[in-house]
């Protein structure tokens, strides 16, 4: 069984420069060089899967998935839900590191890495 790699889609897969719009309007490129790792992986065997809250909507997810085509990116699956997965790769994450003490130090400094 293939191991899963789950990527978040706005700010990790879609460059989200302009912010949200809709749930069904995705107006700007991928992050460069987003679909040569995904490719990578595919290819050393992983599962990659693609997480979206756009996805609770029907909309969401055909635009997601028109997205993904149009640029030539292929995935594995798109859902709304993270599943198992050996690690997720994620714009709004802290990765906890064992010392709950400075989590809220990490959080009240937390940008995303393009802001």
């Amino acid at each position: 069984m293939k191991q899963t790699v789950v990527f978040d889609f706005d700010g990790v897969i879609h460059s989200y420069t302009s912010g949200w719009v809709r749930e069904d309007i995705i107006p700007d490129p991928p992050v460069p060089g987003i679909k040569e790792s995904i490719d990578g992986m595919r290819a050393a065997g992983y599962e990659v899967v693609v997480v979206s809250t756009r996805c609770a909507h029907v909309g969401g997810l055909r635009a997601i998935n028109e997205w993904l085509t149009k640029y030539g990116i292929t995935v594995d699956s798109v859902r709304t839900e993270k599943p198992p997965a050996i690690c997720y790769i994620d714009d709004r994450a802290i990765c906890f590191d064992g010392h709950p003490e400075t989590l809220l130090e990490k959080v009240r400094n937390f940008k995303p890495w393009n802001k």
